[in-house]
């Protein structure tokens, strides 16, 4: 028969306590066991004496004739330095991501840090008031003036046309006023030959 030194439970719904029994490995949890050798209730505080309890000179009887403490038991006599620590064995890593996906988790790192290290780099310049305007009319006059009337991005003007058409507009009126001009000077120079002549 081998002997067990474990906790059997008791208590309420939500409310445990425990005894510390020895008592036959094949028994059930709550089953019949040998003797009581002391109480756990966790209900407690950690620092309150009455949290565990432990009766010395019984839980030493049975540990003498070869009784094995389970996991549990074994951490309160550590801490009631009874016997050394149990040596807690080294988990699986079952529940960890696997090499390839542990390569491209960095690489996806890496290509982040890349990005937020030539975003740093390269600061944003400041835009001062007098090249905003600019920028905007740059834009309008990209688009033809039928579409952006269309469309009512571009401020609208007098009758209905935007600045750029109307600056366009204003542009040719006053090469044609040169062209009239130019031709109204080549006319009168034109008259003038005829009288001499």
């Amino acid at each position: 028969m081998s002997l067990r030194i474990r906790l059997t439970r008791g208590g309420a719904k939500k409310r445990p306590f425990y005894r510390i029994v020895v008592a036959d490995s094949r028994m059930p949890r709550d089953g019949r066991f040998i003797e009581k050798l002391g109480t756990y209730n966790p209900m407690l505080p950690k620092d309150d004496p009455a949290r565990v309890v432990l009766v010395s000179e019984r839980i030493e009887h049975w540990l003498s004739i070869g009784a094995t403490p389970s996991t549990r038991i074994a951490r309160m006599l550590a801490a009631a330095d009874m016997r050394p620590a149990p040596v807690i064995p080294s988990q699986t890593k079952k529940d960890k991501p696997r090499a390839k996906t542990l390569e491209r988790l960095a690489a996806q790192e890496e290509k982040r840090k890349a990005a937020e290290d030539t975003a740093a780099e390269t600061p944003r310049e400041e835009v001062t008031s007098d090249q905003e305007p600019a920028a905007e009319q740059s834009q309008e006059d990209k688009l033809p003036a039928d579409a952006v009337s269309a469309s009512g991005n571009a401020s609208v003007s007098d009758e209905g046309k935007t600045e750029g058409a109307v600056a366009e507009e204003t542009k040719s009126e006053e090469g044609k006023l040169e062209d009239q001009k130019d031709s109204s000077d080549s006319e009168a120079g034109a008259v003038s030959e005829k009288k001499e002549g």
